[in-house]
């Protein structure tokens, strides 16, 4: 049998297959096993036709809790000049002013949207960059998106505002912005500074959340600074104003290179005021710690399995998409757990980090966890491979995606469809 090419019965069962211990409730790495699917579902019956996979490794769809769609496949019209922070922040900040219209978000949200179904993805969070006027821009786009992939991806979007766009006290106009993410059915999003003020923008935001029961989810500490940390006061203000809205940490790089008490310290509280943690291992090994003419000293990469054994939730996700803050990706989360694996040394450790990729941003962003159980929708990844070693060691571009127990066209968009939109000469 070609192993792109299942039967087509009404009770189907998939034999010896390759399941990840953790998802069943093995604590072996991996169980051989089989499923059965009927209705769109993983069933507990009696199957009208079975086949032998092989050991092929089946995965559950994916979730890519943290993405920018907004900002993706602007690289051909808006390269970063060198590969840095800053350069990504100029270059975005001046194709979003010139370019970021209705049209020109939608198409290419909907053509990053395509490359994550087709590579297997479910669920998606996305943050939308929310400065004024691109909040009124963006949000409405998002939710014409939400309605037209019902059933095929589930998407939740976060505005993206830096903390000097939210004043002390009412928020400013911040206010209007977390009045459109509250009518988006959205979640409440900043990118803390080390501002002397930041304790009392932090107030404000958190004010406005909970005035609108709006979950929270930042971008903390992208930087090799060690000074910087105000992921420490994310979480004493959680805890002092008991706010009880799932909170999202992303990145918080500066842990890694600060003194190893201080982070640890710093990860007690985290722990303590129970926020999730989002790794971004690909975007930040490319930005963090570029400078022209010399080597990378570090990954970039934060403290994970530290904060795995304080038992804080740790995901890893896709985050920009050949965009000037990433050149590369595809929202392929396959990647992403073969590159976390290599680039955070997900090997030779516990057994369960593929949670990391699938049940726990469901259950951080409060999609349907990911799940292999009878009931469960048959949403899953079939690869050839018939262990996590041969699973990493290949890009699995043969892979099946099913959903609802059918196997999905995956077929990924040519770049050529943005040729409009990238001023290609």
């Amino acid at each position: 049998m070609d192993f792109r090419t299942l039967p087509d019965a009404r009770v189907l069962r998939l034999d010896n297959i390759t399941l990840p211990g953790c998802l069943i409730g093995d604590s072996a790495e991996t169980v051989r096993a089989a499923l059965t699917l009927a209705d769109g579902r993983i069933v507990d019956a009696e199957p009208d036709i079975a086949v032998d996979m092989a050991g092929a490794m089946v995965l559950p769809a994916f979730v890519d809790m943290h993405t920018h769609l907004d900002k993706g496949h602007i690289w051909a019209r808006s390269p970063n000049p060198d590969g840095s922070f800053a350069g990504a922040l100029e270059t975005v900040a001046a194709d979003r002013a010139a370019l970021w219209s209705a049209e020109d978000v939608r198409a290419r949200a909907g053509f990053a949207l395509r490359c994550a179904f087709a590579h297997g993805t479910q669920a998606i969070r996305t943050h939308l960059d929310s400065i004024p006027p691109q909040d009124e821009i963006s949000f409405p786009v998002f939710r014409e998106l939400r309605a037209e992939w019902a059933g095929r991806i589930e998407l939740q979007a976060v505005c993206l505002v830096v903390a000097d766009g939210v004043e002390p006290g009412d928020g400013g106009r911040f206010a209007r912005t977390a009045d459109i993410v509250a009518e988006s059915g959205a979640v409440l999003g900043m990118v803390p500074l080390p501002l002397p003020d930041m304790k009392a923008r932090l107030l404000a935001f958190f004010r406005l959340a909970a005035a609108r029961g709006l979950a929270a989810d930042f971008h903390v500490d992208e930087t090799g600074d060690a000074s910087v940390s105000t992921l420490r006061m994310i979480a004493e203000t959680v805890l002092e104003t008991g706010f009880d809205a799932p909170v999202t940490v992303g990145h918080c790089c500066s842990l890694a290179v600060q003194p190893e008490a201080e982070g640890l310290r710093t990860l007690d509280l985290v722990a303590e005021a129970g926020l999730n943690v989002v790794s971004l291992p690909m975007c930040n090994m490319y930005l963090q710690d570029r400078t022209a003419g010399r080597t990378p000293r570090w990954r970039g990469v934060t403290l994970v399995h530290e904060m795995k054994a304080r038992g804080i939730p740790v995901s890893f996700a896709s985050d920009n998409t050949r965009d000037p803050f990433y050149a590369y990706g595809d929202l392929d989360m396959l990647e992403v757990m073969r590159e976390a694996t290599r680039i955070a040394h997900l090997d030779h450790s516990q057994t369960d980090w593929t949670h990391a990729f699938t049940t726990n941003p469901a259950r951080a962003c409060g999609f349907d966890a990911p799940s292999l159980a009878p009931g469960a929708p048959a949403d899953l990844v079939i690869c050839r491979a018939r262990s996590f070693n041969e699973l990493f060691a290949r890009p699995q571009a043969d892979r099946i995606v099913l959903r609802a127990g059918r196997a999905i066209d995956r077929t990924l968009p040519d770049y050529a469809e943005l040729d409009h939109l990238t001023r290609h000469q």
